[in-house]
């Protein structure tokens, strides 16, 4: 499967670290020849964003409109590529899947500050609840210090790119990307899957009923699944790096890309209840919130809504 972007859809808050998404937007929209929709959302029930008094509401959401059209108009400015802006208002993560399936947008950009904790709780964030509903994949692009934020990016010319592999169907999806940017980047191509050995114990039961379930038998069942995922036509053009980890899912994939310098790391997204997520998260919610390079999120259909 080929993927295409035709429609880029980067959502900005209009911040240092938001200013990052925007340039790996501009970098995609040009290396896929894609029309880029720069969208800015304006909360008004939380004015301390802007830093005044919610008084006067029209005046100051015509204030804000202005000032996020001017703020656009000169990060775009010198980019030669299609591009509109969007400025919308309302809750920004509804009102950025709303335009996101009204524009039948290819994938989605943004960047996250990484909150953790008793804040995440409380307060949710739109990056995480856009990873579960949008229609499309979202590529995450982590915050930087504020001195780097400041200078424009480079562009996300990806030459090592990882995808996490647990076998299940939303990965299966995030591969079929992974492995479709690999070949428009022409960039290396790490495959890994974390061995979490108690509960593989129990889940690889039935595969192995006519043979002990050794640790040697697991690794190479498993070792033969990752190198069968790539077809012997893509292998033409690609010779992946597969490696099998084991520990902590996040962890381990974490350290990985660190050690190999990966440019982009690709993971689906697979469903939580809302205590499971706000109380442990899933693999793909950690990464991102400490990875140091950009996250590629693939949700089928924002089924997890």
């Amino acid at each position: 499967m080929r993927v295409t972007f035709r429609r880029i859809l980067c959502a900005t808050d209009l911040s240092d670290a938001s200013d990052q998404a925007i340039a790996h937007g501009i970098s995609l929209a040009q290396e896929f020849q894609a029309r880029l929709l720069v969208c800015h959302c304006i909360d008004l029930p939380v004015p301390s964003i802007y830093g005044e008094a919610y008084v006067a509401p029209e005046e100051q959401l015509n204030r804000h409109i202005a000032y996020a059209e001017k703020r656009i108009t000169e990060l775009m400015a010198g980019h030669a590529l299609e591009w509109e802006p969007l400025i919308i208002v309302g809750h920004a993560a509804d009102e950025i899947n709303r335009v996101a399936r009204e524009k039948a947008v290819d994938i989605a950009l943004t960047a996250t500050r990484g909150r953790r904790g008793l804040k995440r709780m409380l307060l949710g964030s739109v990056t995480e609840r856009l990873m579960r509903t949008l229609p499309c994949p979202l590529l995450v692009i982590p915050a930087t210090d504020r001195d780097t934020a400041r200078q424009p990016a480079a562009a996300p010319g990806f030459k090592r790119i990882l995808v996490g592999c647990d076998f299940s169907p939303d990965a299966d999806l995030a591969f079929q990307h992974g492995l479709s940017m690999a070949q428009e980047f022409q960039a290396e191509l790490h495959l890994v899957h974390v061995i979490e050995t108690p509960l593989y114990t129990e889940t690889l039961k039935p595969v192995f009923a006519h043979q002990p379930a050794s640790p040697v038998v697991i690794r190479e069942f498993l070792q033969a699944k990752l190198e069968g995922l790539v077809s012997e036509e893509a292998r033409h053009w690609c010779q992946p790096i597969t490696t099998l980890e084991e520990g902590q899912p996040f962890t381990r994939l974490l350290h990985y890309a660190n050690d190999q310098r990966v440019d982009l790391i690709v993971l689906g997204v697979r469903g939580h209840g809302l205590i499971g997520t706000l109380l442990v998260g899933s693999t793909t919610d950690r990464v991102i919130r400490r990875a140091t390079c950009p996250v590629l999120s693939v949700c089928p259909h924002g089924e997890n809504a």
